[in-house]
């Protein structure tokens, strides 16, 4: 299974998320860090992604292997990352087959009414259960 890790900016989310899944999988789970940028895809390296890229292109080809895609709800939103997310990564990411798992973290100028406000860490521990709920995963 290939689990992509769609982060941008600083990369600290994705970095996370790869961290936890690393701790919280088991080992054959292959998980890619593609990075809008390649501070997002170093970090997401450095917490052990097996793979990383970086960009437009290394997205949209990736996107299209991966079982899972987890990032935050910016990656489906054209403009995001004070721009790093391209029109073309926006919708690569919502077209993909995978299944996502998208924490609710958007730009400031959106707001999204009735989900619980919780701290990183909470949704990080939320998506990685609603991933191994969906695949069975024990």
């Amino acid at each position: 299974m290939i689990i992509a890790v769609i982060d941008g900016m600083g990369g600290g989310i994705g970095g996370q998320i790869v961290n936890h899944l690393r701790q919280e999988l088991p080992s054959h789970f292959e998980i890619y860090g593609l990075g809008t940028n390649a501070t997002a895809t170093s970090l997401m390296l450095k917490n052990h992604a097996n793979k990383g890229a970086t960009g437009e292109s290394a997205i949209l080809i990736s996107t299209r292997k991966a079982n899972v895609i987890i990032g935050p709800l910016s990656i489906v939103i054209p403009n995001s990352m004070m721009g790093e997310v391209t029109d073309k990564i926006a919708t690569a990411i919502a077209d993909a087959d995978a299944f996502k798992i998208l924490l609710p973290i958007v730009p400031e100028n959106f707001e999204l009414v009735g989900l619980e406000n919780k701290p990183l860490m909470l949704l990080i521990k939320d998506a990685i259960k609603r991933l191994k709920k969906e695949f069975n995963i024990k």
